[in-house]
Parts: structure tokens; C-alpha cells; sequence
């Protein structure tokens, strides 16, 4: 889900991930699932590409 709204944002990993504060390798890992992420990443990565609560939700319960 990630990847789409970054893909839609025209942005970059590289590009986000310096948005929010963090490496683009960590964000390629949060990306393909293979992280936990923190809430206050997940919350700046949700604020900068728009995602919509219910969007969301169906990630989270995955």
C-alpha cells in the first residue's frame, strides 16, 4: 500500500524517506513488510501521501 501512494505522490524512496527522517533502505524494508514500523513513522508517512483512514485500516489488519 505504501509503494502505490508513494508511486501516485511521485515520489521517491529516497525522496520520502528523507521527508520523514529515515534511510531509504529502512523504508524499502517498512514497504515490503519486512519491518515493524513505528507509530510516529507510519504517522508521517500517512500524513505526507495522503492515505485515507480507510486504506489504513485494511493494512493494518493484514
Amino acid at each position: 500500500m505504501i509503494k502505490q501512494y508513494r508511486l501516485a505522490n511521485h515520489l521517491s524512496q529516497e525522496a520520502l524517506a528523507e521527508k520523514i527522517g529515515i534511510s531509504w533502505r529502512q523504508l524499502q524494508q517498512i514497504e515490503h513488510s519486512e519491518e515493524n514500523t513505528r507509530i510516529s513513522t507510519f504517522k508521517k508517512i500517512v500524513k505526507i501521501l495522503d492515505i485515507p483512514d480507510d486504506e489504513i485500516i485494511k493494512f493494518i489488519r493484514k
